[in-house]
């Protein structure tokens, strides 16, 4: 059972009013990549992030699991945080548990779904390549974005749970293969009309993580986008704030039980999170 601890206020600013706060939520550390745009736009902001290595990966399990787990988790968190604005860095998560996220908090929910409007706008040659997790790239939410936005193009969909794994292991220090990344990446343009691809959508925050790695394996021609920047620029819309100019104040990572802390301690530091805690479950 998740238990809500004593809330704790918000660390004052330079000004001396209290520097609003922003928590940051993922399955683990695919968030950083949102983490990172959300500190590039609002260096004084104070970050919370929060990742449940406890029920990892998000991409395997089932929309009840999800539904019934993410809200509660992010209750407890609000009730000892007490942030401004909640950010579900996760875009698997996000196309399924907003409504009832949304019910569960007092704060603003931004959610993660995949950048499929700016990937029809960028597109030259109307094929777009759309990866993700299973659960991602199968959504019905993800299915209107389509029909929504990218009608005209011919969208091709692959799921991944093997770059999650990559990504993960990147943020430990461990250099990823890229000969494994190819391996998870070709079965997108393995599809009839992969040739064509000229936009992917990262469909998963910890994408990002192996941006370079991923265009190594993609040809020349291939624009990859994410959501991370218009994530930033909506919790940005939301603050009311023209710019909160660093430094930041300090705001700790909390994790749920089974990830290796000492091994991820160093990536969290780079993303500005030197204090990290574990949320028994």
């Amino acid at each position: 059972m998740l238990e809500a601890p004593q809330m704790q206020p918000d660390t004052p600013s330079q000004t001396g009013q209290p520097a609003p706060s922003v928590l940051v939520f993922d399955s683990g550390v695919g968030g950083l990549s949102v983490a990172g745009e959300i500190r590039k736009l609002l260096p004084g902001l104070r970050l919370i992030y929060a990742a449940d290595y406890a029920f990892l990966p998000y991409g395997e399990k089932t929309e009840a699991q999800l539904i019934e787990r993410v809200p509660r988790l992010l209750a407890a968190l609000e009730a000892r945080f007490a942030p401004k604005i909640v950010v579900i860095a996760c875009n698997t998560a996000s196309t399924v548990v907003l409504p009832a996220t949304r019910a569960a908090l007092q704060a603003e929910v931004v959610g993660t779904v995949p950048a499929i409007k700016p990937a029809a706008a960028l597109t030259q040659t109307k094929v777009i390549g759309l990866l993700g997790t299973p659960g991602t790239v199968r959504r019905t939410y993800t299915q209107h974005l389509i029909d929504d936005f990218a009608s005209d193009c011919q969208v091709l969909r692959h799921g991944s749970v093997e770059l999650v794994g990559l990504a993960e292991a990147k943020l430990r220090g461990e250099k990823p293969s890229q000969a494994a990344v190819e391996a998870a990446i070709a079965p997108l343009y393995a599809q009839p009309g992969g040739g064509d691809v000229d936009v992917v959508v990262l469909a998963c925050t910890h994408f990002p993580l192996l941006a370079e790695e991923l265009a190594a394996a993609s040809a020349p021609k291939v624009r990859l986008i994410d959501s991370g920047a218009a994530i930033a620029r909506r919790v940005k819309t939301l603050l009311g704030v023209q710019s909160l100019p660093g430094p930041a104040p300090a705001g700790p990572a909390i994790l749920t039980p089974g990830a290796d802390i000492g091994a991820l301690k160093p990536a969290f530091a780079a993303y500005g999170f030197d204090e990290i805690e574990i949320l028994d479950v």
